[in-house]
C-alpha cells in the first residue's frame, strides 16, 4: 500500500516543493525521460509528411483530401490541449498526463491497423486522430514541464533542445518511408502491410513507455511553485485574471500561424519535389524531405548555440524572419533551387515553436498549467493551413504556387516575433527570466521530496477566528 501510494498521480497545486529551485544536475533524469517524448511525436509527424504523397499514390486521392491526415493529426490538439489533457494536469499532474497521452496514442496506433488492412482512408484519418489526441496531450504537458523543470534562465535552450530530438524523429521517418512505403510498381498492397507493422511496433513501445512514467519518480511543478518562480524573477508584479493574459494569447496566435505555415510546407514538400524537379519519384522526394528535416534538426542546436551568447527572443526574430525571406522564392523558383529554398526555410523554422512556447509562458505564474493548454492549441493551425494549401494547389494545379499561403501565415507570427523584442509589456517579462539566479544553486531539498510533500520553507499559521496562512519561514506571508 506503501508503495502505491507513492505512484499516487495526484498532486496539489497550492503547496510548494522543490521543484521550482531544481538545478541543472536534479533536472537531468526527468528532462531525459520527456525528452524520449519530443522524439516520439517528431517520428508521428514525419510518418505523417511521408503518408500524405503514399496514400494519393496507392489510394488516388488529390492533394486536398489527403491533407485529411493533416487536419484530423492537428485538430485533435484542441481538444486535448484545452480539453481533457489540461483538466487532468489542473487537477492532477504532469505525470498524469504523460501516461493518458501514452495510453491514447498507442490505441490510436493499435486501431490504425485494422484501417489500413482495409485501406479505410476513412478510418485511418479516425485514428490518426485519436492518436493526435495522445500527443495533444503529451505537449500539453511535455513543453511547459521542459520550460519549468530547471533554472528559469535556461528554458528556451532547455526546450529547443529537447525539441531538436524531434527534429530527429521526423528526419527518420521520412528515411523508413522512403524504403517501407515507396515500393515498386504494383507492390502496393505490400507498402500497406508495411505500414501496418510500424504502428504495431509503436503502439508496443508507446504502452511500454507509460509503465515507465508510471514507475518513475519525477518532480511535480504545481502552480505554487509557478508563482514563486515569477514573484522571484519580478515578471510579473501584479499577474491579474486570465482573461488578461494578452501576452499568451498572442503567443498562441503566433503559434496557430506558424504551426500551420510549418505543417504545411513539410506535408505538400514531396509534392513540391516531384513536380518542379524532372525525373524525381516520390521515393526519392522523401529522401530529400529527410535531408530537408535534417536541416531542421541542425538549425535547432545551431539556435541553441546562438542563445547561449544571444538573448532567445533576439534570435527568434531572426529566425522566423528568414523564413518568410527564403519561402518566398520557392513560389518562382523550381528544380533545386527551388527545393534548395524550402530546406533553408525549414533551417529556420526550427526554433520557433519552442521559443514561442518558452516566451509565450514567461510570467504567467498560477495560470502556467492554463496558459500552456492555449499555446499548444495554436498548433490547430496544422489542421487548418494544410488543407487549405492543398485547395490552393489543386487550383492552380501547381504546390510552388500555393507556397504563397504558407507565406503569408510566417507573416502574421512575425507580429509576435516583433512585438516581443520591442514592445516593453512583452519583452521585460522575457529578459527579467533570463537573468534570473533560481535553480543555479542547490536547493535544500531533493527530488525526492517533491513527491513527498511542500517545501520545508512553508508552514501554515492560524490566526484568530481560525483563518490559515501559508508563511515562508525565510520572508513573508505568501498567501491565505
Amino acid at each position: 500500500m506503501a508503495f502505491l501510494r507513492k505512484r499516487s498521480l495526484k498532486v496539489s497545486d497550492d503547496e510548494r516543493t522543490t521543484a521550482a529551485e531544481l538545478t541543472l544536475r536534479q533536472s537531468i533524469y526527468p528532462l531525459c525521460l520527456v525528452t524520449i517524448l519530443f522524439f516520439l511525436w517528431g517520428f508521428s509527424y514525419g510518418l505523417l509528411d511521408t503518408l500524405n504523397k503514399h496514400f494519393q499514390n496507392t489510394l488516388h486521392i488529390n492533394r486536398a483530401r489527403s491533407s485529411g491526415l493533416q487536419a484530423a493529426y492537428f485538430g485533435a490538439y484542441p481538444l486535448a490541449s484545452l480539453g481533457h489533457a489540461n483538466w487532468i494536469l489542473r487537477h492532477y499532474g504532469y505525470r498524469a498526463v504523460f501516461i493518458w497521452g501514452l495510453c491514447l496514442y498507442g490505441l490510436g496506433a493499435l486501431i490504425a491497423w485494422p484501417c489500413l488492412l482495409h485501406r479505410s482512408f476513412g478510418g485511418f484519418c479516425a485514428a490518426i486522430f485519436i492518436i493526435g489526441n495522445g500527443l495533444g496531450s503529451l505537449e500539453t504537458a511535455a513543453n511547459p514541464y521542459i520550460t519549468v523543470c530547471g533554472p528559469p534562465r535556461y528554458a528556451e535552450m532547455r526546450i529547443n533542445i529537447s525539441q531538436a530530438f524531434n527534429g530527429v524523429g521526423t528526419v527518420i521517418a521520412p528515411v523508413l518511408g522512403s524504403y517501407v512505403f515507396f515500393l515498386k510498381t504494383g507492390e502496393d498492397e505490400k507498402a500497406l502491410k508495411n505500414v501496418q507493422w510500424v504502428y504495431l511496433a509503436i503502439a508496443i513501445f508507446v504502452f511500454l513507455l507509460a509503465g515507465v512514467f508510471y514507475f518513475s519518480t519525477i518532480p511535480e511543478i504545481t502552480d505554487a511553485d509557478m508563482a514563486f518562480q515569477a514573484e522571484e524573477t519580478h515578471a510579473n508584479v501584479e499577474v491579474g485574471p486570465f482573461h488578461k493574459q494578452y501576452r499568451l494569447f498572442h503567443a498562441a496566435f503566433a503559434q496557430f500561424c506558424y504551426t500551420g505555415a510549418q505543417v504545411a510546407i513539410a506535408g505538400y514538400f514531396i509534392n513540391y519535389v516531384t513536380e518542379t524537379r524532372p525525373n524525381t519519384s516520390s521515393s526519392l522526394a522523401a529522401k530529400f524531405l529527410a535531408g530537408a528535416q535534417a536541416s531542421f534538426a541542425m538549425g535547432r542546436f545551431t539556435g541553441v548555440g546562438f542563445m547561449k551568447f544571444i538573448r532567445p527572443r533576439w534570435v527568434f526574430l531572426a529566425y522566423l524572419t528568414m523564413c518568410i525571406v527564403f519561402v518566398a522564392p520557392s513560389i518562382t523558383q523550381r528544380g533545386n533551387t527551388g527545393m534548395s529554398m524550402l530546406y533553408i526555410t525549414l533551417f529556420f523554422e526550427s526554433i520557433c515553436f519552442p521559443t514561442i512556447v518558452a516566451l509565450g509562458m514567461r510570467g504567467l505564474g498560477k495560470h502556467t498549467k492554463r496558459g500552456s493548454g492555449w499555446i499548444v492549441a495554436g498548433v490547430s493551425g496544422g489542421a487548418c493551413v494544410p488543407p487549405l494549401l492543398g485547395a490552393v494547389a489543386d487550383l492552380h494545379n501547381s504546390t510552388a504556387k500555393a507556397m504563397g499561403v504558407p507565406l503569408a501565415f510566417f507573416i502574421a507570427a512575425w507580429s509576435y516575433a516583433l512585438c516581443v523584442n520591442f514592445v516593453p509589456s512583452y519583452r521585460d517579462p522575457a529578459d527579467k527570466f533570463s537573468t534570473t539566479k533560481v535553480g543555479l544553486e542547490e536547493s535544500t531539498g531533493s527530488v525526492d521530496d517533491v513527491e513527498s510533500g511542500p517545501r520545508s520553507g512553508v508552514m501554515e499559521k492560524e490566526h484568530e477566528g481560525g483563518e490559515v496562512q501559508h508563511v515562508n519561514s525565510s520572508r513573508e506571508v505568501v498567501g491565505s
